[in-house]
């Protein structure tokens, strides 16, 4: 039965991996035709359509944003609690000292720094084509 649980665990952290890189994707790509999208219609001559299109794209930047920081918050938190349950289930079969335990420390600072960059990168997509504008 432990092998199941072992088993279990490790296909829902390959399936939080799959998630949080979607996340991550996602908003590059979103980010990336954003900022295109908005610096090519802000080298043009405003207009009304013009301006509400750049209002449309710069809320679809905050909210495609907004669900990948939360997405990958949430993947943090769904790691950290499966790496425990693993390292709790290591100590309990006496195989604990393989598992480095800062493991968990790193994960962490890899997941802000995706987060720092999704949000950076966000960012830009909004601010450049509004200083081009």
């Amino acid at each position: 039965m432990i092998e199941r649980v072992h088993e279990h665990i490790l296909s829902e952290l390959e399936q939080n991996t799959k998630a949080d890189q979607l996340f991550i994707v996602m908003a590059i790509l979103l980010n990336l035709l954003v900022l295109a999208s908005n610096s090519a219609i802000a080298a043009g001559e405003p207009t009304a359509t013009r301006t509400t299109v750049v209002v449309i794209f710069i809320l679809l930047a905050v909210v495609i944003n907004t669900v990948a920081v939360f997405g990958l918050l949430k993947g943090k938190q769904n790691k950290s609690k499966l790496i425990m349950g693993l390292l709790q289930m290591y100590e309990d079969q006496g195989v604990a000292k393989y598992y480095e335990p800062s493991v968990l420390k790193n994960y962490e600072k890899r997941y802000d720094l995706f987060i720092f960059a999704v949000v950076f990168m966000g960012a830009v997509s909004i601010i450049v084509p509004l200083l081009l504008w």
